[in-house]
């Protein structure tokens, strides 16, 4: 699952992670692709769709997924359920990107068991460091 070069250690002694950054707006998944690359110096892939996601998430199950919760054909929280479908992907931790922040709604969204919920926008120079936080991770 993790993908690493030489020792596995950014020269820090911190692990490289690698990231699945899942949304249909282009200017979203390259942000956060810069983001998490420049400031915490992670591998970040992307999809577009929940269908794309589900398909390179099966061949090769990334550290976690960043998964925008309003997408057309496949939602968020569909993709997530078709992530905890396949043994090979279940035991990936998946954060929702939403511009839905309202309290029923997180509740919702952590209630299908999801490693947590950020909200959109978010700050490109911290982001690293909330989905960090969200899953135990050292930046």
């Amino acid at each position: 699952m993790l993908e690493t070069v030489g020792d596995g250690s950014g020269g820090d002694g911190s692990v490289s992670r690698r990231i699945l950054v899942v949304d249909d707006e282009d200017a979203i998944r390259d942000v956060v692709r810069t983001s998490l690359e420049m400031v915490a110096g992670w591998q970040v892939d992307v999809a577009a769709n929940g269908a794309e996601a589900v398909t390179l998430c099966g061949a090769d199950p990334p550290d976690a997924v960043l998964l925008d919760v309003m997408m057309p054909t496949m939602d968020g929280p569909t993709t997530f359920a078709r992530l905890q479908e396949d043994p090979r992907t279940r035991s990936v931790p998946v954060i929702m990107l939403t511009a839905k922040v309202q309290r029923a709604e997180r509740r919702r969204y952590e209630g299908l068991g999801v490693a947590g919920v950020l909200a959109k926008p978010f700050d490109p120079l911290t982001l690293a460091d909330h989905v960090a936080g969200l899953l135990g991770w050292r930046t």
